[in-house]
């Protein structure tokens, strides 16, 4: 009797139309059976939002062919969520990848990831799980220089494994006219945004904001992060995992005689 080939389930947070989920598709055929679940509009910033007083609304798409796809209107989390349940409540899928998101989610940026928050929601439920982003905000970015290392990683996800629990977090830099130098393991780099708030009028006179700022890296001198990989022309996969206890503070907390 012939081995069933793995399931793969496929998210996003750029909504099921854009270009990257489509490469993502191609490319986990090569590896097993595919289904996608994933958002109907765009959920980028959206991070660990779960829909809770609005109705989660699912319908089928054709748009990747042969492949079952499911268009959600609720977050990345939702979809994931909705196919363990629900879609693929008969067999659980053997991994789960998500992206590839136009734009790095490299450092802090995981926290406000809808990519990652996709692949955290699958490593919570005990399932393998990878968010791959790209260093590239445009509307059709370059894809090719990634796919030998998305096919690598999720190859030895599959056949490895990783600990219960945990997401591998993979950025690549936008492509350029030299190839990628290689996969690095790092760790996630002290960096945040600065933000700033531009207070603008609308045509009645109404006030309002429109986020902006600079990313500030703090770790810039570190050669383990991922930030400084992605600097020098490497794929950065970092392990992540949801417990985001600080443990150095218990002992202290104790202390304190509560």
């Amino acid at each position: 009797m012939s081995e069933k080939k793995p399931l793969i389930l496929i998210t996003n947070d750029d909504g099921i139309t854009a270009h990257g989920i489509r490469t993502l598709v191609d490319l986990m055929k090569q590896l097993g059976s595919v289904v996608v679940v994933a958002p109907n509009s765009p959920q980028s910033g959206m991070g660990h939002a779960i829909t809770i007083a609005n109705p989660i609304r699912l319908y089928p798409s054709d748009i990747f062919g042969d492949v079952p796809a499911y268009e959600c209107s609720g977050t990345p989390a939702d979809c994931v969520k909705l196919a363990k349940n629900h879609i693929l409540k008969d067999r659980a899928p053997d991994l789960v990848v998500s992206g590839i998101n136009h734009g790095s989610n490299s450092s802090i940026s995981i926290l406000y990831s809808g990519t990652m928050s996709a692949a955290i929601e699958a490593a919570i439920e005990g399932i393998p799980a990878i968010g791959f982003s790209l260093g590239d905000f445009t509307h059709n970015p370059d894809f090719s220089h990634t796919h030998e290392h998305i096919l690598t990683i999720a190859r030895n996800v599959l056949e490895r494994g990783v600990d219960r629990g945990t997401a591998l977090n993979v950025n690549f830099p936008a492509r350029t006219a030299e190839p990628l130098k290689g996969i690095r393991i790092c760790r996630q780099a002290n960096a945040k945004w600065q933000e700033v708030f531009d207070e603008r009028r609308d045509p009645h006179g109404r006030r309002y904001f429109w986020l902006a700022g600079d990313f500030v890296n703090f770790d810039t001198h570190a050669e383990d992060t991922d930030e400084y990989a992605l600097a020098q022309n490497y794929t950065s996969v970092v392990p992540c995992k949801y417990d985001l206890t600080a443990y150095g503070m218990l002992d202290t907390l104790n202390e304190w005689k509560l």
